[in-house]
């Protein structure tokens, strides 16, 4: 059973740093998995975006909003994806989600729509105050 747990939330100021972890288990993401893991946030009243997302080759797709801003990883030792944000303004503030991808991904097919995404965490809350 997968299952993933979120952590790294906070109040921070803006123009901040926040880094995110994702912590999987049972969640195959070796190098030939082809599968997509990524990031997801949904403020009050707004619908959930996609934030950032990454297969299991290390490649990464962004949100133009965050694009130079915030770095997707992961430790596949640790099974744990990571979300770096740098320079964080007040629109970032919202509840982040971790998402495992269910069906083949890779570089091409890789998307920041949830529609592609089986597996979700509880989420974890970052409010940015400008």
């Amino acid at each position: 059973q997968v299952h993933l747990v979120e952590s790294g939330g906070t109040s921070v100021q803006a123009g901040g740093s926040l880094r995110l972890s994702c912590s999987a288990s049972g969640y195959n993401f070796s190098n030939r998995s082809n599968r997509c893991m990524g990031w997801f946030r949904q403020a009050p009243g707004k619908q959930r975006e996609g934030v950032a997302v990454l297969d299991s080759w290390d490649n990464t797709k962004y949100a133009d909003s965050v694009k130079g801003r915030f770095t997707i990883s992961q430790d596949n030792a640790k099974s744990t994806l990571y979300l770096q944000m740098d320079s964080l303004k007040s629109e970032d503030s919202a509840m982040y989600y971790c998402a495992a991808g269910t069906s083949y991904c890779n570089r091409v097919t890789m998307s920041l729509l949830s529609d592609y995404y089986g597996y979700w965490g509880q989420g974890t809350q970052v409010t940015v105050s400008s």
